[in-house]
């Protein structure tokens, strides 16, 4: 009875005395703006024995000492400190919002010094302002991303990029975290419409063309990292243009542990679909809505979920068509009268919850969870009757430009009836621990399953002439219209499959980063190895278990020396396992067992920042080669990938990059891009020939101006040349007989606007105080109205036997009007 009263006494004063301890605190909270009430990350927050940090919304959170006066002091390397003294009661929840201002004497400094950034690494950081404002005739992160070294691209209408000689289907890209997907079927640019990631919902882009580190997924090109952000009160914005239009909400809870961004965008292709040759009544529809809600119980504890719904409509009713090409002496035109319509329709949903928990300041666990569905259909009827025929070229003639003498004629029907419902489902733990100031682990343990459910009903009959041209991979000889034709009936082109596919993956990954010093040298050091087993099953058949690891590695040197430079090393193996796309080869079927395509990269960088016209600029330049082997060979047609479903070739990738940013215009950024890369694939020993993506040269410039005598009056400009792609072969043909090559790419796209109010301008009108930017532009696609042309169409002349490649041509100069308002 005694021992169980002192336990009891015990308890209760140990009680007494924890409750006593931990009760004599208060919590002080906010949020750090500048002048122009943006949040500022990394603030120092200190009392006389606790600190903490701003993040990137400027959110801080600070336990105190209660019941008697405690100093409070924030302090950023770029803006002046500021102190105050507060004196709060137990418990006590306390709001306290400073706003710091800017040390004049340093801004420059600060931004010149290149050892201040965070892109060391090779990533290039592109600022979400400089994507809002820069003409594009589909503006958005894409449309930056295409200016950049080692990004190459043909077509304005897609969102599609190829990366260093890859192609569309090896770039990763990442939405806070979480692996983002294209569409299947889409096989042209038009039917595009939106791309996932919605600018006015973004806050940081890191993008790397190559060298990446093993904590990002398995891809042979690129990685598209993109940062959601988190509000710190209220705002709102529009867009309205020609084109189509966005809206955004963003906000915060009174004891900001709730926020929402919300987006909304509608876009319509029309205006540049009926630029292009084919006259059409083309009526498309894409629409979506995504939201980002987010919950900070406490400072260990974040939830977060992002939620994405998409709906795309494509409605196209060809009616004419008459291209011109050839050359001087012989100019030749195709001209078409279509019958017939296609109806496409893709819906997307997509939902990922994403817990993180970090319990002190050297450990944090994240969990991501994610599903991906999409439900796809693509029908098309349409008719094609066509004349080839020879121009009459004499300029005193009366029918001078005018078809004057029929080469040949012909028909061609094509059918689709394909559908495609597609559900992945991710799931994820994540950690990062650091051991020190300058040792840092991150692993990831990761799952992932693809369910496919394809069905592919497709075929084309050609008519030339009169006479029905069979299928060219059937033994059959025919000669018409010399001996008539005495073998079956077969279309020219028929692919039928179904295909119920499931993929299992198990992922993961480590790795370390490291700094330290050689002498007075500062050096990088990140290290880490993936790997990844799978096995696809298809129509109840299941493949061989795959396995497959990529250890990668990373240095950089950051010498003591009066100029500001930095060298860097990166190398290690990228391998990519086949997605669904890369299991079906040309006729539909799929092969279970297509093996991961394997490289193995070497990069170095150099990075010089610099002063010129007491400005800041960087220039960036990187020489890199790869070796990739078991390679899946594939052709591209338009935005559409067929591959081959093999691993029957070797390939290699080399050249340069080269970017020089900087203020060329005081106070706005602009850069100018120079690249060259060579890439040939050797397939089944044939000998090298041209890759799908061996585009040679890549010049681009983006440039900022404004008038010095009217700041409100400014100029974007987004120029882009790359050097013709290989324009792509018939139908069953040998590539290594066709390696003809498009015309080079050539695009200027221009933008002006006048800035009614913004952060720096318009601050003195009262009627805009209501607005934190006001602006109204006028943009011009295509400014010299260029002829790009994206593929080849391929037509027979019956009589001669002969194929041309007709060119298929993009859009031309177009206007548009845009509205940008923001609160």
């Amino acid at each position: 009875m005694l021992l169980s009263f002192k336990k009891t006494f015990f308890i209760f004063f140990f009680l007494i005395v924890t409750s006593f301890v931990f009760a004599q605190k208060a919590r002080i909270k906010g949020v750090i703006l500048n002048d122009n009430n943006q949040p500022i990350e990394n603030v120092s927050v200190i009392s006389s024995n606790q600190s903490t940090k701003t993040n990137k919304n400027g959110f801080y959170i600070l336990e105190i000492e209660s019941n008697k006066e405690v100093v409070i002091t924030f302090s950023h390397l770029n803006f002046k400190k500021s102190t105050y003294k507060v004196n709060l009661k137990t418990n006590e929840d306390f709001e306290l919002n400073p706003k710091l201002s800017i040390k004049e004497d340093i801004i420059e400094e600060v931004v010149i010094n290149a050892k201040n950034r965070k892109d060391f690494d090779g990533k290039t950081m592109i600022s979400p302002v400089v994507i809002r404002r820069i003409p594009g005739a589909n503006a958005g992160v894409e449309n930056i991303i295409k200016t950049l070294p080692g990004v190459y691209s043909n077509n304005e209408l897609s969102t599609s990029y190829a990366v260093r000689g890859g192609n569309y289907d090896e770039n990763l890209v990442y939405v806070n975290e979480i692996e983002v997907y294209r569409p299947f079927l889409i096989r042209s640019g038009q039917q595009e419409g939106l791309s996932f990631t919605n600018t006015d919902l973004v806050e940081n882009i890191d993008f790397y063309a190559g060298g990446f580190q093993a904590k990002y997924g398995d891809k042979l090109a690129s990685v598209l990292d993109i940062s959601y952000r988190k509000p710190v009160s209220f705002h709102a914005g529009l867009e309205a243009s020609l084109l189509g239009g966005s809206f955004f909400a963003e906000g915060v809870s009174k004891n900001q542990k709730w926020s929402n961004i919300t987006g909304v965008r509608y876009r319509n292709n029309s205006l540049l679909v009926k630029s292009q040759e084919t006259q059409t009544n083309y009526r498309p529809s894409f629409l979506d809505i995504q939201s980002l809600f987010s919950f900070t119980p406490n400072t260990k504890w974040n939830f977060s979920f992002l939620g994405n719904i998409a709906q795309n409509n494509y409605n196209y009713e060809p009616t004419t068509r008459q291209t011109n090409f050839g050359t001087v002496n012989e100019p030749i035109a195709l001209l078409i009268d279509y019958e017939g319509q296609e109806k496409d329709k893709y819906r997307t949903y997509f939902g990922a919850l994403k817990a993180v928990f970090e319990p002190n300041s050297s450990t944090k666990y994240k969990w991501i969870s994610s599903i991906y569905h999409t439900v796809e259909q693509e029908y098309y009827d349409i008719l094609a009757q066509y004349r080839l025929g020879e121009v009459d070229a004499n300029i005193g003639s009366e029918t001078f430009g005018d078809v004057v003498y029929s080469r040949g004629i012909g028909s061609q029907l094509n059918h689709a009836r394909n559908n495609l419902d597609a559900l992945i489902v991710t799931n994820e733990f994540k950690g990062q621990y650091k051991l020190n100031k300058k040792n840092q682990i991150e692993w990831s343990i990761k799952h992932n399953i693809e369910d496919i459910r394809d069905r592919l009903v497709e075929w084309e009959v050609i008519d030339s002439a009169g006479f029905s041209l069979p299928n060219p991979i059937l033994d059959y000889i025919n000669d018409q219209p010399y001996n008539p034709y005495t073998g079956p009936l077969a279309p020219y082109q028929n692919v039928r499959a179904k295909n119920h596919t499931t993929i299992n993956r198990f992922m993961a990954f480590a790795n370390w980063n490291n700094e330290g010093k050689i002498g007075e040298h500062k050096y990088y050091i990140n290290a880490g190895v993936r790997g990844q087993s799978w096995f696809v099953t298809n129509n109840g058949i299941s493949g061989e278990n795959h396995m497959t690891f990529s250890p990668r590695a990373q240095f950089i040197l950051r010498p003591n020396w009066k100029r500001d430079m930095l060298f860097r090393f990166s190398t290690g193996f990228y391998n990519q396992p086949p997605f669904y796309r890369e299991l079906r080869g040309y006729d539909g079927s799929v092969n279970e067992n297509v093996k991961d395509q394997k490289s193995i990269h070497f990069v170095l960088g150099h990075d010089y920042s610099f002063k010129m016209w007491s400005r800041p600029f960087k220039l960036v330049s990187e020489a890199y080669y790869k070796h990739l082997w078991d390679v899946n060979t594939y052709t591209i047609d338009n935005v559409r990938i067929r591959y081959r479903a093999n691993n029957e070739a070797t390939a290699y990738v080399y050249g340069v990059d080269a970017r020089l940013n900087g203020e060329f215009v005081p106070g706005v950024e602009s850069w100018f891009t120079f690249g060259y890369l060579k890439t040939e694939e050797n397939q089944n020993n044939k000998g090298y020939i041209a890759r799908p993506t061996d585009q040679r040269l890549k010049f681009a410039i983006l440039f900022q101006d404004y008038m010095p005598n009217i700041p409100n009056l400014k100029m974007y400009l987004n120029l882009v040349y790359n050097t013709g792609l290989p324009g792509g072969s018939p139908a069953y043909s040998d590539p290594y007989v066709y390696q003809m090559r498009l015309n080079d790419y050539r695009r200027a796209d221009a933008g002006f606007s006048y800035v009614f109010k913004d952060s720096k301008l318009g601050l003195n009108k009262r009627w805009f105080n209501n607005f934190s930017e006001l602006s109204l532009g006028f943009e011009i696609y295509n400014m010299f109205n260029n002829q790009n042309a994206i593929t080849n169409t391929w037509v027979r002349d019956v009589y001669t036997k002969s194929q041309y490649g007709v060119p298929n041509y993009m859009t031309t100069r177009t206007f548009n009007l845009k509205l940008t308002a923001r609160l």
